[in-house]
C-alpha cells in the first residue's frame, strides 16, 4: 500500500469538525485569521493529515495553554521565514516578509508568490513553521 502524502487534502470541513469536536464555524474563523489554509475543491474546504495535526495543536494552544488567536499568531512570527529558507541578502532586500516583519509571509500573500502561482499550504516555509510549533508546543513525548 502506498503511503499517504501528509499534505494531501482528504477531509471535508464537517469530518474535521467532528474529529476535533468543534463547530465548522470555528474552522472558518481559524482560516479567516490566517491560522490554517485548507485546500479548496469546488468551493469546499478540504484538510490534510498535516492540517489535522496542526489543528489539534492549535486547539491545545488555545484551550490548554491559555493562548488566544493573537498569541498564536505572535508565536508563529517569532522565527522569520528567511531564517528557515536561508535566503541570500539580495532576496531579503526584495522580500515583503522582511520589509513587513514581524508579519509572517503567509499573512502578506506576497506578490512574488502569487505571480508564481505558489500557495502557502504548499510552501516549505509555512510547513516548517507549523511543524516547528507543533513539535515545540504540542508534542507530549
Amino acid at each position: 500500500m502506498k503511503d499517504i502524502d501528509p499534505y494531501q487534502p482528504l477531509y471535508p470541513i464537517g469530518v474535521v469538525a467532528d474529529i476535533l469536536k468543534i463547530h465548522p464555524r470555528t474552522l472558518r474563523v481559524y482560516e479567516q485569521e490566517g491560522l490554517i489554509k485548507p485546500a479548496r475543491r469546488g468551493g469546499k474546504r478540504y484538510y490534510s493529515n498535516s492540517d489535522l495535526q496542526w489543528l489539534q495543536c492549535l486547539r491545545k494552544l488555545l484551550t490548554e495553554e491559555g493562548l488566544n488567536i493573537a498569541g498564536v499568531k505572535k508565536l508563529l512570527s517569532v522565527a522569520p521565514c528567511w531564517q528557515i529558507r536561508n535566503c541570500d541578502e539580495e532576496t531579503r532586500k526584495k522580500c515583503p516578509a522582511i520589509l513587513n516583519f514581524p508579519i509572517p509571509c503567509w499573512e502578506l500573500k506576497p506578490k512574488s508568490c502569487i505571480e508564481k502561482g505558489l500557495k502557502c499550504e504548499e510552501c516549505d516555509v509555512y510547513k516548517q513553521k507549523r511543524a516547528a510549533v507543533i513539535s515545540t508546543k504540542c508534542c507530549n513525548e
